[in-house]
């Protein structure tokens, strides 16, 4: 007997091999019932209604976010604009369905770039529609843009020049012209907000009294009790233990790092990510200050306060990261040919070598007037934790590798991964802070199966994820697929993955060693291999999980899925990439990538 309706049979019936694929593992993620998520039997949130022309403009401002920068800022954003007696609604990307722009009045988007000059994760859904086949004609959408990236990548602030031309491009007419912000975003981003709030301001006809949250505002849950401690103002932290965890004979230097946090108040999730201030190499400074022919005791200012150059070349300024801005502007100052004619092509040149080993090679007397110019602050780091405070309590656990290279036949040592994985003595003090990641998560259901693939340290979150769901006492089937360079030297955290597939909680598992063998086989060949049962655990309802470099693995790891989708769901690559994109819509396909 079919114990669906005649007329919901009939209309599954007409359903195309896309919509019957996505419709199979939707419905099995939402057996578990959660309470006020629309599933089967539970009717969907009505469209909102149209809105009349007399009514006030209505203010989308979208955050894409990849640390939290970008949303702090459109939240700022909305809150002026409220205050202005503007009608806008504050919107993560990731809460935003992309085809509701097309019955927007007035956008306004704050976006951070990753990778390559690409959108956050949660924005992808928004970019794939603005820039496919399928894009929507924009003609009586207005917008705005401000985007957030760091200068020292070639493609700064790549993702909000791509949504600014593709805005315009499909119609929409540009409010105000986009701005790009560095690290140091405030100043930019302040300035910005100055212009845009009294210019909205002057086409909202809504008086202060009528503004309102409306539209597809996210409601946010009742948060836990806030730490004092942030970025701002982190917690001096205690190093309580860092372990090596790959090999003797690994080209990798991994570290596994124990830190206490007992009194600060500060919470975490597993999936989130611990942001770390650090303090420079001693010797890398000496070494700068040689090369510019200073002593180390001039007086400069940094962050506002009087110091030391040696001082704020150690606590204050970001010598481990160069930048085609310091290349451009040493060459200058130098006045030497040879790295000025390297200059012009400053990005690539400040890719290829670090700023010790360029002042070095070529030395020239600066003030310390000229050097601070040349720096700008020093940034933390952030790393994906590696633990569930379910498991460690008040303690928080980090997988480094440490960066080792040589220049010019001097080794040298990442700044922060040097910091923690060898400068800082046990029992010493570190300051950090808690960087939310709320796109994410395990999910809520836990029946739900979940397929994590992650290489080197990428495995750091799943880690965190089984400690989670054993605490918890999750049902859920869990795969994990790990790639590495071999087993014997580079199989990170094995025991535990070895005592969790003893246990049963973790039922599958796959591993890529690319280089136990003559041809190298990576985690995407893994997919590959195991397209069918992996399609199965689609159907399922399962979540994918992806972890690790995003210029080459995250690529390659979605193209692998894309391909199995086509060929297992019988789809063609559009029907493919539109599957994926829903999963990802939905929760059910979460990257973290770097």
């Amino acid at each position: 007997m079919n114990p669906l309706p005649p007329e919901l049979a009939a209309q599954i019936a007409a359903l195309n091999p896309l919509q019957l694929a996505w419709l199979s593992g939707y419905c099995w993620s939402q057996a578990g019932g959660q309470a006020g998520q629309p599933g089967i039997g539970t009717p969907a949130a009505a469209p909102a209604s149209a809105v009349p022309a007399a009514e006030p403009l209505r203010v989308a401002v979208i955050s894409a976010s990849q640390t939290g920068n970008a949303r702090k800022v459109a939240a700022e954003l909305q809150q002026r604009l409220a205050a202005a007696g503007v009608n806008a609604a504050h919107t993560a990307a990731a809460d935003y369905k992309p085809k509701n722009i097309a019955g927007e009045q007035l956008v306004l988007l704050v976006t951070s770039t990753q990778g390559e000059g690409e959108p956050p994760e949660e924005a992808l859904s928004l970019y794939k529609l603005l820039s496919g086949k399928k894009a929507p004609k924009l003609s009586g959408l207005k917008f705005a843009v401000l985007g957030l990236g760091d200068s020292s990548y070639p493609m700064f602030c790549g993702a909000g020049k791509s949504f600014d031309e593709l805005l315009a491009k499909l119609g929409g007419e540009r409010l105000l012209e986009r701005q790009d912000c560095d690290l140091e975003y405030q100043a930019e981003a302040a300035a910005w907000l100055d212009k845009i709030v009294p210019l909205v301001g002057s086409l909202a006809a809504a008086p202060a009294a009528a503004a309102t949250v409306t539209g597809n505002a996210s409601v946010s849950p009742a948060a836990a009790p806030a730490s004092a401690y942030n970025k701002a103002n982190p917690f001096p932290a205690t190093l309580l233990a860092r372990q090596k965890i790959t090999g003797r004979d690994s080209e990798k230097d991994v570290r596994h790092i124990e830190i206490d946090l007992s009194g600060s108040g500060l919470q975490y999730r597993a999936g989130d990510a611990l942001g770390v201030w650090f303090e420079n190499d001693p010797a890398v400074v000496d070494e700068i200050l040689a090369a510019v022919s200073l002593k180390g005791d001039e007086p400069v200012n940094a962050g506002g306060q009087g110091k030391t150059v040696r001082e704020a070349l150690l606590h204050d300024w970001e010598i481990g990261l160069n930048t085609p801005q310091f290349v451009q502007g040493y060459a200058e100052i130098s006045g030497n040919p040879e790295l000025k004619q390297a200059a012009a092509d400053a990005s690539a040149y400040a890719a290829a070598n670090p700023i010790a080993g360029i002042v070095s090679q070529y030395p020239a007397a600066l003030t310390a007037e000229q050097l601070a110019g040349l720096l700008r602050p020093l940034a933390p780091r952030l790393y994906s934790i590696s633990s569930a405070p379910e498991e460690v309590g008040e303690e928080v656990h980090l997988t480094v590798g440490v960066l080792r290279y040589e220049h010019n036949g001097i080794p040298r040592t990442g700044a922060a991964s040097g910091f923690l994985g060898g400068r800082l003595e046990e029992e010493g003090s570190v300051r950090v802070f808690v960087e939310e990641n709320p796109r994410f998560r395990l999910p809520e259901n836990p029946d739900t199966p979940v397929i994590m693939i992650g290489a080197g340290t990428g495995v750091a979150p799943f880690r965190a994820f089984m400690q989670q769901r054993a605490a918890n006492g999750d049902s859920g089937k869990n795969w994990l697929i790990f790639g590495n360079q071999h087993f014997t030297q580079d199989f990170l955290y094995q025991t535990e993955w070895q005592g969790w597939a003893k246990d049963g909680l973790l039922n599958k598992y796959d591993f890529a060693w690319s280089r136990d063998q003559e041809e190298k086989v990576y985690v995407q060949h893994k997919i590959r291999e195991e397209a069918a049962e992996l399609w199965q655990w689609l159907q399922q309802g399962a979540h994918i999980y992806v972890c690790g470099d995003a210029s080459r693995m995250a690529k390659d790891v979605e193209q692998a899925l894309l391909d199995t989708i086509a060929e297992q769901g019988g789809l063609s690559a559009d029907d493919a990439d539109e599957y994926l994109d829903n999963l990802r819509q939905e929760g059910r396909y979460q990257r973290d990538v770097y």
